[in-house]
């Protein structure tokens, strides 16, 4: 004889708000990542993974441990997996593909005459920067990345 569903169980609110906490953590670097604190070691982000990690694990808890009582088996154990996706995909992207930008050390400082180059402008045409060069120097701003 096949179960009944029981349509007294009860909303697990943890499984729901776990997730949202979690992928909260995933989409709030931008967030985060304007100010240094947060930016040079994303803590908030982790903080954020953390409590929905938590918040869905009690989840679970309760689906599998009273399932006459709280609903959340199956969406819960998807839940689960697409956090800890969402939080592998995180950990990857800063800790490790963040870290695969060159370092700078060879960068012109504040102040420092800058070496001399030959770039291409926007439509092709091979610049020098003593071409720009007036009477009162020029200013370059440089532009760290990795493409």
């Amino acid at each position: 004889m096949a179960d009944k569903i029981d349509m007294n169980q009860k909303w697990n609110w943890p499984l729901w708000i776990g997730f949202a906490v979690a992928i909260a953590g995933l989409f709030s670097y931008p967030l985060f990542a304007q100010y240094p604190l947060t930016r040079d070691f994303p803590w908030a982000n982790l903080l954020l993974f953390a409590v929905g990690g938590i918040l869905l694990g009690a989840g679970l808890v309760r689906a599998f441990g009273r399932p006459q009582l709280y609903h959340g088996k199956i969406f819960g154990s998807i839940f689960a997996v697409l956090a800890l996706l969402a939080f592998g995909f995180f950990a990857h992207e800063i800790f490790y593909v963040h870290r695969q930008v060159p370092l700078s050390a060879q960068a012109p400082r504040v102040g420092e005459n800058a070496p001399a180059f030959t770039l291409p402008d926007q439509n092709g045409k091979r610049v020098a920067l003593a071409d720009l060069l007036s009477p009162n120097g020029a200013i370059l701003i440089f532009y760290r990345g990795h493409w």
